[in-house]
């Protein structure tokens, strides 16, 4: 092995990282569900890497009366680039094995954490402006509500708790950015 070289096991966990990503575009990434009496059973939107699943009917239906727009997957053009993006860092990661240098590792791992950051954005624009952008002719209208659910966590939105959280595809998305840092520290503490 080389002396500038990555080790081999930093090498099969970046393989292991890139093959990961692969299965988000399979699975939901993020999960929005929605309590009320009215709904003992619960309502949930599953977030997808190439569109919106779950109930998106029914809340579609609850969302008219308060005046957001609805919901469908050809309004964003997240869904038809995100899987392609996924798979782009898969292949960044299985490549900067291939290449077996910390230059390509630091890219990996800053174009990753790059693409975390601006995704978490542009989820929080999407649910800011779902929430926020109101038909002023709704049947009902709350002064000064907006009904922007949480990025992450729990919030009251009139009588539904609405909970945000990762799905088994987010919890991949977290697993394979602690894979790579630790990879990078581990990489980048050696002479």
């Amino acid at each position: 092995m080389e002396r500038s070289g990555l080790l081999k096991s930093s090498r099969i966990l970046l393989v292991l990282s890139g093959v990961l990503l692969l299965f988000i575009v399979k699975v939901p990434i993020w999960q929005i569900e929605l309590n009320a009496p009215q709904y003992p059973e619960g309502l949930a939107l599953q977030i997808h890497a190439d569109g919106i699943k779950g109930d998106v009917e029914i809340i579609n239906g609850l969302n008219h009366y308060i005046g957001m727009k609805t919901l469908h997957n050809e309004d964003f053009f997240e869904f038809t680039a995100l899987p392609y993006l996924i798979g782009v860092f898969a292949v960044i990661f299985i490549l900067s094995a291939a290449i077996n240098k910390k230059p390509a590792l630091l890219f990996s791992l800053s174009s990753f954490v790059l693409f975390g950051i601006v995704a978490m954005i542009d989820f929080w624009r999407w649910e800011y402006n779902y929430g926020h952008d109101l038909n002023p002719d709704a049947a009902i209208k709350v002064p000064g509500m907006a009904y922007q659910p949480p990025l992450i966590g729990y919030k009251q939105l009139l009588n539904f708790g609405a909970y945000s959280i990762p799905d088994i595809g987010g919890w991949l998305f977290i697993a394979v950015g602690v894979i790579v840092l630790s990879i990078t520290v581990i990489e980048l503490r050696r002479k």
